[in-house]
């Protein structure tokens, strides 16, 4: 029993720094944060105590709305269009195909490019009085683009942006669970006169449909907290029509200098997507056999 106590203090002793840090980093700011929820905070002068006025606020905040409006747009075709186009991909990179590995590759590679670089890049290409993109149009007899300086396509227009880099990591991940579909059952299937449509509903969906809540729970996350390819390319203009949820809350904390405010936006994102979790795993138990015993 001695030697065990004196086992345990040696190996909280060695992980005592690593558990400060995590502390410090993690565990302290939440709490600190939601305090800072409660309060008028202008990150200078001392904090006052308001109670739920700052959550009371945001819903009465026009430019909340429209961000989370915006929000839910962004998620709602994001999130469906990059998991049907990376399982279309997937399923065709599947293949025996000459240069397979590379075509893989060049799929995954925007996935890897930091936001930021994307936020230059396709704000240069789709600038509308210089951009390559107007260019192209205008040498094919089609008018000029607004693109993200345009209230009503500089949304779609991210949402593009994030479709080239987010749907190589469904690519990815959709690969991985293709090849643990049974082949001696595709084979059978294929016997028994099955078409390519048939063997796709009833074999491959089916046994990819784990990975496909993962990646709706996952992708879903990912749009809820975009905020770099936002700052870099339009700083959520024109006229609020990209101001995101996480944009705004930076926008009212560090711009506007009301951290309160910014700090009750920021937990009613954490409550979204802690209700997100909660979902899944509710999902993923009544799934599973033990959950249906």
């Amino acid at each position: 029993m001695r030697r065990r106590r004196r086992e345990s203090t040696t190996a909280w002793l060695f992980i005592s720094p690593s558990v400060l840090v995590i502390l410090g980093l993690s565990l302290i700011p939440v709490i600190w944060s939601l305090l800072l929820s409660f309060q008028a905070n202008d990150l200078v002068t001392p904090s006052r105590w308001v109670g739920m006025d700052n959550y009371s606020a945001l819903f009465q905040d026009p430019n909340f709305v429209q961000a989370v409006r915006n929000t839910l747009i962004y998620t709602v075709l994001f999130v469906p269009l990059s998991i049907a186009l990376g399982l279309a991909l997937a399923l065709a990179l599947n293949r025996r195909l000459r240069f397979v590995s590379l075509y893989r590759t060049l799929f995954f590679v925007p996935f890897v490019v930091s936001a930021t670089a994307q936020g230059v890049l396709f704000s240069f290409m789709l600038d509308p009085q210089v951009g390559v993109v107007n260019s192209l149009l205008h040498r094919v007899g089609l008018s000029p683009q607004g693109f993200l300086t345009d209230p009503a396509q500089a949304l779609f227009v991210l949402i593009a942006i994030t479709l080239w880099s987010g749907s190589g990591f469904c690519v990815v991940v959709y690969l991985a669970a293709l090849q643990d579909v049974p082949q001696t059952l595709l084979e059978a299937a294929r016997l028994d006169g099955a078409g390519r449509w048939n063997l796709l509903r009833h074999i491959v969906f089916p046994t990819v449909m784990p990975v496909t809540m993962f990646l709706l729970v996952w992708q879903t996350i990912t749009a809820l907290q975009v905020f770099d390819l936002v700052y870099v390319s339009t700083k959520g203009g024109p006229l609020g029509s990209t101001t995101l949820i996480v944009f705004f809350i930076w926008q009212q904390a560090f711009r506007n200098f009301t951290a309160g405010y910014g700090a009750a936006a920021a937990y009613v994102l954490a409550v979204a997507l802690f209700g997100l979790g909660l979902a899944r795993r509710l999902m993923a138990r009544r799934r599973s056999p033990e959950g249906n015993s």
